[in-house]
Formats: structure tokens, sequence, C-alpha cells
């Protein structure tokens, strides 16, 4: 066989293997995938990292660490990673409504009061020195647990976050317990956060001087207060964004110095002897070896067709405007759309995903402007513009995709179950369903299988020569352009263009990979069998999978 078929398997398998090394320090620590029953009965959801030699007469210091909104508990790895390498026992917790923990997302303090609880119930762990850490929203979960038990931790690290939002207490000279800021110089919630359009600008803020006991600017890196006292205070400003703050070594090496200062790390490490970064490295190969093998697979099990396609042609002129709707229209109904969603399709029982109900009502906006182009070109060109979805080449076709994506989640349910690994770099990442995300996917697929069939016309109702890389940029092209005109002004020290989408900026990192890879597989589909059939199923299989698993649940699903 020859070594093309070989490097993408090769490539996942490495990346597996090099990630669970990484993030059980190479045998030094246990990874545990656990779960417990929290509040009103709620699963809830985390790893576990356990030092080795940590036992019931050898207890160690913990720490409760916790993601941010839409993300899940290995967002945290990071911070995990190296607190287990220093001695700690840490759980990385999923916040309610998110990843393996029951839904609705918010409820019970947003799952850390339970998260402590159970941390605290651990014979293992030194009740006298327990931290928390929590990233965005994460910040707000541990402090509703502090507010829950104020007297059950001695040490805070915030994270992108701030006290005072989302009803979490208001920040004072005494409350949280020793605590560390980190809030990163180009962070996109600064006015949300701490009332500041600058991030740089929340060192004025009366509510920051408030929370640190001071009239004046609050200087990073100074500490104030007093740790014996448990009002210690220090602010760290790092040269990231928002959630940036995963990939920083500044951020890290601030959350374990914090907490070698306040609660005394039982192994000395430098604060920049860090290693989880290969982690990191570690699942992107993963994840683009996972990608790669679903082109093998597609390859293998799609079968090529004789069948004439006998598309129309466009002019020249109107195959210009045809490239710049699909580069342009998607991203002008990008920003409206999801913000319409809240209003006209708000989360609910069968559609319980209030960001996966905007991507869908953007989709399906996307679609129309596709679909109403599609007509109006078609009385412009000779031949058959629908022959490419005949009917009857639909149960091939998924038969075929079923095939393909089956073995596809095998092979991430395999790295989840044997090695506590996903597939992910930074805010993307794909990971099995659980039992209520399954569901939930059910309910969307189909509505999204209709947007990835009216994209398959657009992409190939018409005869080009565009190759499966040039589909996969136009497709993407858009969103770069949307991000790179967001960002500018924010990290030359202002704020980002339309300062009011802090959220669905972040949110649409994630559209430039996604669909540049959905241009890839359609393509690749397309130029085997003539139809849209296949690509149309694995694209909706694949995205919907990666949407549903990958975001909040705000209600409980109709099969919860």
């Amino acid at each position: 066989m020859p070594f093309k078929q070989y490097w993408a398997p090769s490539l996942l398998v490495v990346g597996i293997l090099l990630a669970s090394l990484v993030q059980t320090n190479f045998g030094r620590v246990t990874v545990k995938d656990t779960r417990f029953i929290g509040s009103n009965g709620s699963l809830m959801s985390g790893l576990l990292y356990i030092p080795h030699g940590t036992t019931v007469n050898r207890p160690a210091p913990a720490i409760l660490a916790i993601h941010g909104y839409i993300n899940s508990r290995e967002t945290q790895s990071a911070f995990a990673i190296e607190l287990a390498r220093r001695g700690y026992v840490v759980l990385a917790l999923d916040q309610t409504g998110h990843g393996y923990s029951d839904a609705p997302a918010f409820s019970n303090g947003f799952g850390g009061p339970d998260g402590l609880k159970y941390l605290r119930s651990l014979p293992f762990v030194d009740q006298t020195r327990i931290g928390m850490e929590g990233h965005s929203m994460g910040g707000w979960a541990i402090q509703a647990a502090a507010a829950t038990t104020p007297d059950a931790y001695q040490s805070m690290v915030l994270t992108g976050s701030s006290t005072g939002t989302l009803g979490v207490p208001e920040g004072t000279a005494e409350y949280p317990r020793n605590l560390l800021l980190v809030f990163s110089l180009f962070d996109e919630f600064s006015e949300l956060m701490w009332g500041a359009a600058v991030p740089a600008d929340i060192v004025e803020t009366a509510k920051l001087k408030t929370l640190f006991d001071t009239d004046e600017t609050v200087i990073s890196g100074q500490l104030y207060g007093d740790v014996k006292s448990g009002n210690a205070r220090m602010l760290r400003m790092p040269a990231v964004t928002h959630p940036g703050d995963h990939l920083s070594v500044d951020t890290v090496a601030a959350t374990v110095a914090w907490f070698s200062k306040t609660l005394q790390s039982p192994t000395l490490l430098q604060d920049r002897d860090q290693i989880w970064f290969w982690k990191e490295l570690a699942t992107l190969l993963a994840l683009l070896g996972f990608a790669g093998t679903a082109l093998l697979l597609i390859n293998r099990f799609i079968t090529v067709t004789d069948l004439e396609q006998h598309q129309p042609q466009l002019s020249q002129k109107l195959e210009q405007v045809t490239l710049l709707i699909a580069v342009v229209a998607p991203v002008i109904l990008f920003f409206p759309l999801q913000d319409i969603a809240n209003l006209v399709l708000p989360a609910m029982a069968v559609l319980p995903q209030q960001i996966t109900n905007g991507v869908l009502l953007w989709a399906w906006g996307s679609g129309l402007v596709t679909l109403a182009w599609l007509f109006f070109c078609r009385s412009r060109a000779s031949g058959e513009l629908f022959r490419i979805a005949n009917p009857n080449l639909l149960l091939p076709a998924l038969r075929s995709a079923l095939i393909v994506c089956s073995v596809l989640y095998a092979v991430a349910a395999s790295a989840q179950f044997l090695f506590s690994v996903d597939f992910r770099f930074w805010v993307v990442a794909l990971k099995p369903l659980s039992s209520q995300q399954f569901f939930i996917f059910l309910c969307y697929l189909p509505l999204f299988t209709v947007f990835f069939g009216v994209m398959s016309l657009g992409l190939h109702g018409f005869r080009s020569q565009r190759s499966a890389m040039q589909n996969g940029t136009l497709l993407s092209a858009g969103f770069m352009v949307l991000l790179a005109m967001q960002y500018t002004p924010l990290l030359l020290g202002g704020t980002l263009l339309l300062a009011s989408q802090p959220l669905l900026t972040i949110v649409a990192f994630q559209f430039v990979p996604i669909l540049f890879f959905v241009g890839i597989i359609s393509t690749r589909c397309f130029n085997r069998t003539g139809n849209i059939w296949a690509g149309t199923i694995i694209n909706s299989l694949l995205v919907t999978w990666y949407l549903t698993a990958g975001t909040a649940t705000q209600v409980l699903p109709v099969f919860g």
C-alpha cells in the first residue's frame, strides 16, 4: 500500500498517543473520566487528574478547574496538566449543560457548587488546601461555589472573567479569598466583564479598584493585601485574546505561581516549566489525521460512477457574481441572523441549543440566498441544473456515507474511551456525543441536511474547474476576512470593529476550518459520483455531530 494511504491514520494514532502521554505527565499522573450525581439528580462529568503517590495517608492539595461558555472540560487541560505536574489533584469539570454534564446550562450555579462538593469528598484531597480556577463563565461557576460554601476554598484564579456578573456576587476587598485575576490585553469581553470598552482600561474602573481595595490605578503584577489574611490580590494581563488564554504560557505561569504562593505546591517546578502545549499539538495532529482519514474513507467507500453530469455553463460575468455571493452573503448574514434566532428560534425541548439554533437560522438564510441565485441563473444557462440531485441516487449514497461516518465515529469514541483524548485545537473540537446529545443530534440532523444539500447545489450546480481546495477556500474566505476586520482594531489597542459581537466573533473562528473541510468533502464526493448526495450526507452528519457535541444545551431536551 502506498505511503499516502498510511499518513492520515498514522498521524491520528501518533497524536492520540502523544496527547495521552503528555496529559498523564508520561505516566506520573492518572487521568480518570469521572461522573457523579449533582444537584437535582443531575449527572455531572469531569476529568480527574491524580498525581501518583497521592493517597488517603498522603493527601494532596486540589484545584477545581472550570471552562467557559460553549466549551468543555478538555479546554482547561493546559491548567490541569501543569497543576497536576506540581502535585495537585485537579477536577476539570464540565459545566451543567456542557460536555457530558446534564442540561440545562446555567443551572445549579453552572455546576460549580457540585464540583467543589465532589472534590472535597475525595479522601485523598487535603481539605485545608483547595483552590479554584475558572475561565470566562467558568469564573462565575467557581464564584457560585465560593458563595455556596465560603469556607471550602483558600485561593482562586479568575481567567478572562469577573466578579458581579450574571448573578455572582460583587467583588470586595475580602471576597473572593486570595484572588488572582488574569485578564488579557485583548480580551473581547472587557465591556461585559469590567465596564471598560478597551481591555487595557479595566485598571481604571471603579469595579476593579473596589475589588483591589485601592483608589489608585491597579498595577499588573503587584501584590495587594496579604495571603495569610485571605485578602491577597494580584492582576496579570497577558498579551492574548479571551480564547487565547488557553494557548498562553504567561497565563498558565501566572496561575501555577499563584497557587504555589497561596497553597504551597507539593512539587517545586519553575512557573514556565510547561509541557501542556505538546498535548495541544498532539490533539491538532490527531484532528488533522481524522480529517485525512475521512478523505481516505471517502476514496474507499464512495464509488466512482460514469454518470454524465450535463451541468449548465454560466457566463464569465455570472460566474464572478456567483463567487462573490458565495463569499460575501454568508458573512453579511452571520451576525444578524444569529441575533434574530434569539427571538424567533429560542432554545426549546426539540431544538434545545441556542448557539446551534443561531447557526441553523444562519445556514437556512444563506441557503435561501443560494437557492434564489440558482433559480435566477437557471434560465440563463443551458443544461439541467438539478440532474446532480437525482433522487434515485440517494440510497446508495446514504449507505456509503453511513459507513464512512460510522468508522469515523468509532475512531473518536475509541480515543475517548481508551485514552480520555478528543480531537481538538483551541476552540475547534470534535468529541463523542453523550446520550442526551445523541437525541439532540437527531433533531437537528434533517434541518442541517437541507442546508448542505442546497450548498452542494450551489458549489456544483454549474460547470466549473474549481478544485476541492479552491472550493474549501471559497466557503471559508469570507470568515477569514471578517475575523481580520474584527480583530485589527482590537489588536491595535482599541475594540472589536463590531464591539457588540464578542461571542459570535469567537464562534466565527470555527467556521474557517469547518467550512474549508466541508468544501473539500463536498467536492471530493461530487467528483467521484457526479451527484450531491454523498457529500451532503457526510457533511450534515459530521457537522451536526460537531455542533451538538461542542456547545451548550440550554433546555432539557425532549428525550432528556
